[in-house]
């Protein structure tokens, strides 16, 4: 992929985002906290993991 297409690429899902974000805030605010909960949830269960590994 040429670098001039990945530009563009990065730029379109740029202000799709930004469209959302804007358009519909309350439903983007929901959908970062579903994304968070699922980050901390798998951070949660390395350490659960790592800590049952070393004890």
């Amino acid at each position: 992929m040429s670098p001039k297409v990945k530009k563009v690429l990065i730029v379109g899902v740029i202000a799709l985002v930004l469209f959302f974000l804007i358009s519909q805030p309350n439903q983007s605010a929901d959908a970062v906290q579903t994304a968070l909960g699922w980050l901390r949830d798998g951070a949660e269960a390395i350490v659960t993991f790592v800590k049952d590994v070393f004890s």
